[in-house]
């Protein structure tokens, strides 16, 4: 895994504006008698609610394939969330980083992969396991 960016520079990060019209567009036959209206969208606001605990990570292998997130995908992580049940996290496991769904069963603690050709990783205390953050967007190209 390959990290793209650390945290956001201290002071404002910049800013993108884009158009973003306020119609939602079906996923089957188009309205030709929609009125469509725009605004614009700064993708910080939508994307990074916590500038200062957020970063993002480039991914590499197919483990988390059925999670939605594939080679080459653009994960972004915020620090300031609790990690719970369930959650996709960033985390570090024998010094290297790795991205799985974070799974507690009684007092142990999995990592569980996203694609049946890998094992659910029992985190054991001698692994150096911390997690680093939750996944809270992917980007990627379709």
């Amino acid at each position: 895994m390959q990290l793209l960016a650390t945290y956001f520079p201290i002071g404002q990060p910049s800013q993108v504006q884009v158009k973003l019209y306020e119609h939602n567009v079906p996923a089957g036959f188009p309205s030709p008698a929609a009125d469509f209206t725009e605004r614009t969208l700064d993708l910080n606001e939508f994307i990074v609610k916590h500038p200062a605990s957020t970063f993002f990570v480039q991914v590499s292998g197919d483990s988390m394939q059925n999670a939605g997130i594939y080679e080459g995908d653009v994960i972004v992580v915020d620090k300031s969330l609790k990690p719970v049940h369930g959650n996709i996290v960033l985390a570090v496991v024998h010094g290297e980083f790795t991205v799985k769904r974070l799974h507690y069963a009684g007092k142990k603690v999995f990592l569980r992969p996203e694609n049946e050709r890998y094992q659910p990783l029992e985190i054991l205390p001698d692994m150096g396991f911390t997690v680093w953050g939750v996944v809270i967007h992917v980007l990627h190209k379709v």
